[in-house]
């Protein structure tokens, strides 16, 4: 009994390398693209392209190849996704918090508690989605977009159709502020200087890349501004998860294996840790920024993967509820956010 274990390790093993070397050429497709000047400046990010090759190749020739594919695929979408947000953390530092001051740790936190209460308000009680559409939804809104939705999906258990779902209202919201908060900033300059409108955008728009994108189009200060706040959003994400995890437990039916202890997810416990530990400088820069890029790799592979996974036919079965959901949230990130910016200022 022990040798055929073996034996089927080892097969199991080998049995990851199509499916990865798949994800690995998607990815490699990506980044090339995202390397484009006119594409990165649109504010297309790795992730976003990845997804979307993926999806491409999931809908054509995956179906034909996906039993030899298989195993490396999920190892992609499950064990390399957590990886990558681990890594996540040597783009931050603490003392990234000092340079935005207590202004914009406090519009960080209002923006991201209103909007996810909101998600969870407008899809369930408004909406009749389901818990996790809606918490998908709203961590993609009121995080960091992609990644914090692949982060949420583990916690929650979503299934890739519904993650698939909440990435494509970031894709597609997400990349339409890239050229609206550029075009309200003459409105709104008589109450934002460019320093503290750079932190509107950071601390109300969904992707990183987004934000730089935005952000360039106005001035380098509401750029820096923008990508700290961003960052600060980001650095958000761990203790979102812990509190995510902690609910899932107390909605867990009485009886079912969920209502034992709660389950932390480690990784974005680690993912604090690595930044920690990169707020101390420790690491030679050139080292820092090949893990910047190895995560981006492993984030990457693991879009591909979920892209990989996901049919067309499970986004028509989703509806326009969903879409409709995450343009009140994108109004929402506007008005409120905007409100919520301009109120902070005025107080502190």
């Amino acid at each position: 009994m022990a040798e055929i274990t073996l034996q089927t390790h080892r097969h199991t093993i080998w049995h990851f390398i199509p499916g990865l070397a798949l994800c690995a050429g998607l990815t490699g497709f990506a980044l090339w693209a995202g390397s484009i000047p006119a594409v990165a400046g649109a504010g297309f990010s790795a992730l976003t392209l990845a997804i979307l090759a993926g999806m491409v190749v999931g809908n054509t020739l995956y179906p034909k190849i996906w039993q030899q594919c298989d195993g490396g695929v999920l190892f992609a979408k499950q064990h390399l996704l957590r990886l990558g947000i681990i890594l996540y953390g040597f783009r931050l530092t603490f003392s990234q918090i000092a340079e935005v001051g207590v202004s914009g740790i406090a519009i960080d936190i209002l923006t991201l508690s209103s909007t996810f209460l909101l998600a969870c308000f407008l899809g369930q009680k408004i909406f009749g989605l389901d818990r996790q559409t809606s918490w998908l939804i709203g961590a993609g809104s009121s995080i960091c977009g992609a990644a914090a939705i692949l982060a949420t999906e583990p916690v929650i258990k979503a299934e890739p159709s519904k993650v698939t779902v909440a990435v494509a209202t970031v894709v597609i919201f997400g990349t339409l502020a890239i050229f609206i908060y550029p075009l309200m900033y003459p409105l709104l300059a008589h109450w934002f200087s460019p320093e503290n409108y750079g932190i509107f955008i950071g601390s109300t728009m969904h992707e990183v890349a987004q934000v730089v994108a935005a952000g360039h189009a106005i001035s380098p200060d509401a750029e820096n501004s923008a990508v700290i706040a961003k960052m600060l959003r980001v650095m958000m994400l761990a203790p979102f998860l812990i509190f995510l995890a902690a609910r899932v437990k107390q909605l867990a039916p009485a009886g079912s294996a969920k209502t034992g202890k709660i389950t932390i997810p480690w990784f974005a416990v680690l993912f604090i840790l690595v930044a920690i530990f990169n707020s101390f400088h420790l690491l030679p820069d050139a080292l820092v920024q090949a893990l910047i890029t190895l995560d981006t790799v492993l984030l990457a592979m693991a879009m591909a993967a979920l892209g990989l996974t996901t049919h067309v036919s499970a986004l028509k079965k989703a509806g326009a509820k969903p879409l409709v959901m995450a343009l009140m949230l994108f109004g929402w990130l506007i008005i409120g956010g905007g409100a919520i910016n301009l109120a902070v200022h005025h107080l502190l």
